[in-house]
């Protein structure tokens, strides 16, 4: 797989085994933080939190994000196959609800070996897959039997504002695909005794300033093309980090106007979550 990488939406068939692609991952899994996480969607936090895996790197380049010494900066500590598989476990006997894996993409192959390993060591959580949406669909085909939880952005619906904020060509196209990929995979949502989902598709999104229009076609979309059971995630916490301070447009967190326009969007949706508006 990763002698001719093409597990994102670039597909840039780099051997990675020798250098690195447009991720700048190389072969070996790389994780900055290990967690239990309490501000996920309240289905996936839930009381005991999310058991985050935080991978270094990323596919795309927002120049808004907020976890950029991260995904740009690479910060992290490069691990075994094997001691990612520990991890799982070692999650696991905190007691969180779930093992969440955060901007996975770069490291599949590595993530269903050490998932493998895990379950032959007694691991037996839903796996929460937590990406930017930028995923090839045979990547998400990889995933069937492996990952319970579909937790997608779709960031963008036009392809100029997809490459000039994240530099993600055809960013719609291919996210939308892998999202009908998942929702094909896990099917209807499906919740414990404590309400917390153990098999399912939540697709977030995060609201721009001044581009109220690529929500508003985002959520059409979603209610065209996925089933009325689907949860949906809008997220309002946005503000200008990393390189969006430079920019005339998102050099700004969202206004009430702008927020109180979607709330009416949502409207129209069964199932989903949205965060208060916080203005401090």
């Amino acid at each position: 797989m990763l002698e001719e990488c093409t597990l994102c939406g670039f597909k840039c068939k780099v051997n990675r085994n020798k250098k690195i692609g447009v991720c700048k991952c190389k072969d070996i899994p790389k994780v900055a933080l290990v967690s239990k996480h309490f501000w996920e969607e309240p289905c996936i936090s839930g009381t005991n939190g999310s058991g985050t895996v935080f991978f270094s790197g990323c596919n795309l380049s927002c120049i808004f994000c907020q976890n950029y010494e991260i995904s740009a900066n690479q910060f992290g500590k490069e691990i075994s196959v094997e001691r990612l598989a520990e991890i799982f476990i070692e999650q696991q006997e905190r007691g969180v609800h779930n093992v969440n894996l955060v901007s996975p993409t770069p490291y599949v192959p590595m993530i269903i070996e050490a998932i493998k390993k895990a379950r032959e060591n007694g691991f037996k959580l839903p796996i929460v897959y937590n990406t930017n949406g930028y995923d090839s669909v045979e990547t998400i085909k990889m995933l069937n039997g492996y990952v319970d939880i579909y937790l997608p952005d779709l960031k963008y619906f036009d392809d100029d504002i997809a490459i000039k904020y994240s530099k993600a060509p055809n960013y719609f196209e291919v996210a939308t695909k892998a999202i009908i990929e998942m929702e094909k995979q896990v099917g209807k949502p499906k919740f414990n005794e404590q309400g917390i989902m153990t098999k399912g598709l939540i697709v977030r999104h995060l609201i721009l300033p001044g581009n109220i229009i690529q929500t508003k076609k985002i959520l059409e979309w979603i209610k065209d093309n996925l089933s009325k059971d689907t949860y949906i995630s809008i997220m309002a916490q946005y503000f200008p980090a990393y390189k969006a301070k430079e920019d005339k447009i998102i050099n700004r967190k969202i206004s009430k106007r702008e927020y109180d326009m979607v709330l009416d969007l949502v409207k129209e949706f069964e199932n989903g979550f949205i965060q208060e508006l916080r203005r401090t």
